[in-house]
């Protein structure tokens, strides 16, 4: 999907003007289930939860591409599925059991952990609210704003002219202390092995997009794997 902008930095007053059509769908829907659980802010956890429900390409990054059938824990192997979305190899394909594990712990979110989040703020300590804040997006946490500016140079880095959700996933463990990342702890995601996973695939887009363009005479002519 194509962005809406050329803008590469998700900050201020337009920020969901910048978003791509996939990304933005993704905020909207994080932004009601805020409203639902009676929060004023999208978090990263927020954003998690529909990257779940929208982007399968994130179930193959947290199953090491096993398509619904695969465990996270123990999988340090490096299965790439590409940052635009290319999806498991069976769309129909349920839910693998780690996926199950940690829809099922974020849907407890407005009766469980969460309980504890509402009425704060998503950051690292105090800080005012978030439209008072220079580069802030009113409605989003610091952590959420953070997220996106990370989807954003990813992006960059892989070539691509839009965000994806894989973009987003990897901005979102980006920050350790963020409340996405402490949700997959508690779900025994292992982060080490989707980190891997994430770095492997955005390799393999760097390598398409300049093959690509040396095909089409934009590059210097090198393939990348190519001597």
């Amino acid at each position: 999907m194509q962005s809406r902008t050329p803008s590469t930095q998700f900050a201020g007053a337009e920020a969901e003007d910048q978003l791509s059509e996939q990304l933005a769908a993704m905020v909207n829907t994080a932004r009601r289930r805020a409203a639902r659980d009676g929060d004023r802010q999208i978090d990263t956890a927020h954003l998690l939860h529909s990257l779940l429900e929208s982007d399968r390409e994130v179930w193959d990054l947290l199953d090491g591409g096993a398509g619904g059938a695969g465990a996270v824990e123990g999988g340090g192997g490096a299965t790439a599925t590409g940052g635009g979305g290319a999806g498991p190899a069976d769309p129909e394909s349920p839910p693998s059991s780690s996926v199950s594990k940690l829809l099922g712990y974020l849907v407890q979110r407005s009766i469980g952990y969460g309980l504890r989040w509402q009425n704060t703020v998503e950051d690292s300590g105090a800080v005012p609210a978030i439209a008072e804040q220079p580069g802030g997006v009113a409605g989003w946490s610091p952590a959420v704003t953070a997220a996106m500016d990370a989807a954003a140079s990813r992006m960059r880095a892989r070539g691509a002219e839009s965000a994806s959700g894989a973009d987003l996933f990897a901005g979102l463990l980006a920050d350790e202390d963020c409340r996405a990342v402490e949700v997959l702890r508690r779900a025994g995601i292992d982060l080490d092995a989707v980190a891997g996973r994430l770095r492997e695939a955005e390799r393999q887009d760097r390598e398409d997009h300049e093959r690509d363009r040396a095909l089409s005479g934009g590059g210097d002519g090198h393939i990348p794997g190519r001597r």
